[in-house]
């Protein structure tokens, strides 16, 4: 991955561009410190997809969600109906 600096990102962007497409990401920094990554749409597309699945898919994913024991139902006896006087 090429490191860009700020300054050499902004004046060349066009070149920073086409670099991105053709050889992969390319890393900014900012003053010495890796500040920004400019990646392919389909590579971010990508990642975005892989980091969160849709709610669908959640929901109809093999592994549980939760840990959750549920407790016996016939432990709870049906209450009666409320009784009104006068």
């Amino acid at each position: 991955m090429k490191h860009w600096t700020v300054q050499d990102a902004k004046a060349r962007f066009s070149e920073l561009l086409r670099a991105s497409l053709s050889e992969g990401p390319q890393m900014v920094t900012l003053r010495g410190a890796e500040t920004a990554v400019l990646v392919p749409v389909e590579e971010w597309r990508r990642l975005q997809g892989a980091k969160r699945p849709n709610l669908k898919d959640w929901l109809l994913a093999p592994e549980p969600k939760f840990d959750l024991e549920l407790p016996d139902r016939k432990q709870f006896a049906m209450r009666p109906p409320p009784t009104f006087e006068d």
